[in-house]
Parts: C-alpha cells; sequence; structure tokens
C-alpha cells in the first residue's frame, strides 16, 4: 500500500468511524425519553435530584453505576425495598442497624418530611429507568440478587430458582411449593431482598424459617391484633394485609404501619398468593 493508498484509506476509515458515532450517538438521543420514562419526571422527582446532590449522597451511593462504592448501589433501591422502609430508613438510620457493633453507617441526616418526600420520588423515577443492566455487577442491599436481566424475569414471573437453606426440597413443576418459591425470588419487590429463610439471620424483615410454628403461637396470643384463625390464614394475612399484624421491633414498622410493601394483595393472583403461603409453611 503506498502512501496515497494509506492516506486515503485513513480518510475513509474516519469517516466510516464519525457517521457510525453520530448515528448512534442520535439512535440514543432517540431513545433517551422511552428508556428514562421522560414523561414521569415531575417536580417531586426534580427537587429530589435537587436533594440528592443537596446531601452529597453519590460520596457513598452509587446511581447506574456512577458514585463511590462505600455503600450500595441504590439503583433499584425502591423495587427492593418498600417505601415505608425507605422513607422511615432516610428520617432515622440508627434505627436500622447497631453501631456499637456495626461501627458507624449511614449518618442521620436531619431531612425534612418534604426532602425524604421528594428524595424517594427521585429514587423511584430512577428504579424504573431501563439501564439495559448496567452495571452489570452492582452492589446490593443485603439479600438481593437483582439485576437488569433478573428484573426483567421478575416483571415477566419467570425463571428457576433454587433451594434456600432450611427450605423443604421439593420437585419443580406443578407442586404449589415449588411455584410458591419462584413466585418468593420474582415476585416485585422480590420477598427475598428483605427477608431471610435462615434461622436467626434478620435483614430488613425477620427471619421466615419456621413462621408456621411462630404462626401458632402468635394467633393465641392477645397481641396479635389480625383475623386469621390458622396458620395458612395468618401467613396469606401477612402477604396482603401486612398491617394487621406487626413484628415488634423499631426496623419493622413506624406509627401503625408496616415496612412491608402492601401491594402483593394487587399485584399477586389469589392462587400465587396461596402458592407462597405453601412454600413459606414448608420453612423449617
Amino acid at each position: 500500500m503506498n502512501k496515497r493508498q494509506t492516506r486515503l484509506f485513513a480518510i475513509v476509515s474516519t469517516g466510516i468511524a464519525v457517521v457510525v458515532f453520530l448515528g448512534m450517538t442520535i439512535d440514543s438521543h432517540r431513545q433517551f425519553p422511552k428508556l428514562t420514562n421522560a414523561q414521569n419526571i415531575t417536580p417531586a422527582v426534580r427537587m429530589g435530584q435537587d436533594v440528592w446532590h443537596k446531601y452529597n449522597c453519590i460520596n457513598c451511593h452509587t446511581l447506574f453505576g456512577e458514585g463511590a462504592y462505600y455503600a450500595p448501589d441504590l439503583t433499584k433501591i425502591t423495587q427492593l425495598r418498600g417505601e415505608q422502609y425507605i422513607k422511615a430508613y432516610m428520617r432515622d438510620p440508627s434505627q436500622f442497624y447497631d453501631e456499637q457493633r456495626h461501627r458507624r453507617l449511614m449518618p442521620k441526616q436531619d431531612l425534612s418530611d418534604d426532602e425524604i418526600i421528594n428524595l424517594y420520588a427521585f429514587l423511584d423515577w430512577v428504579s424504573k429507568v431501563d439501564n439495559q443492566g448496567w452495571p452489570p455487577r452492582p452492589i446490593l442491599v443485603t439479600g438481593a440478587s437483582i439485576t437488569g436481566t433478573d428484573l426483567s424475569a421478575q416483571q415477566q414471573g419467570q425463571g428457576a430458582t433454587q433451594a434456600p437453606p432450611g427450605a423443604t426440597p421439593v420437585e419443580q413443576g406443578d407442586n404449589p411449593i415449588a411455584i410458591g418459591e419462584r413466585v418468593f425470588r420474582t415476585a416485585v419487590p422480590a420477598c427475598a431482598s428483605c427477608h431471610s429463610v435462615a434461622p436467626g439471620v434478620n435483614m430488613a424483615g425477620p427471619s421466615l424459617a419456621g413462621i408456621a410454628a411462630r404462626a401458632e403461637k402468635i394467633i393465641a396470643s392477645p397481641e396479635y391484633t389480625g383475623k386469621a384463625k390458622d396458620v395458612a390464614s395468618y401467613i396469606k394475612e401477612s402477604i396482603v394485609e401486612p398491617s394487621a399484624y406487626r413484628v415488634p421491633g423499631a426496623m419493622y414498622s413506624a406509627n401503625g404501619v408496616s415496612f412491608m410493601p402492601n401491594t402483593y394483595g394487587k399485584d399477586l393472583s389469589p392462587e400465587q398468593v396461596d402458592q407462597l403461603a405453601a412454600y413459606l409453611a414448608s420453612l423449617k
């Protein structure tokens, strides 16, 4: 290849690269409104973004893989924790861990009620952005295992699971316990993101190991405020009406409202609730 051919090759290659780059840039901007749910950017979302910057949350947390890695990635946090839990955590994070045991973690920022509402709105909008699986390995809250691919499977109610510690081995297929385990992993938010099935391992919610045995004692207790008469109905009540009876503990409820999302009764079919209850009752 002589000098003239080399120069021509370089010019053509550069031109092609520029055209491809411009085409991809234009196509990306064309898709941004749809991918980011731009129509849902409300004034509360914009003010919540201001709160995010005001308190320098990015100094410890990441969004879409950008930020510091001292604390969990919050890209999908509202799909992993209920609204009541997140707002209570913002109000006083010290209620959710033992400083003597865990050292200093999330500082109390003294956010106002309006700032908390707006910051939640911003994080909820962020969680619904189609980030196409990025980052591939986000730092997540304890017990979570959600990625872009996992989220897609959750939204479709699909995906096989592995039996967790403490679960009764079951066959896949039409077995309601096996299907219930799948619901446990794929519901949105995923039950597994807040609850462990290992004895004594409490996360955002109490461990569900041995819930059937505990349910019998709770129903017989004078402190029980729900309507369930047996174990099965208690577990189903806990799923669809989490505030009917609140497990004692500052990190599980506030102002008479359970931190557990109250949307499962709407998002899950009665059959799925029955299957999930069957799985939970099988945990030892």
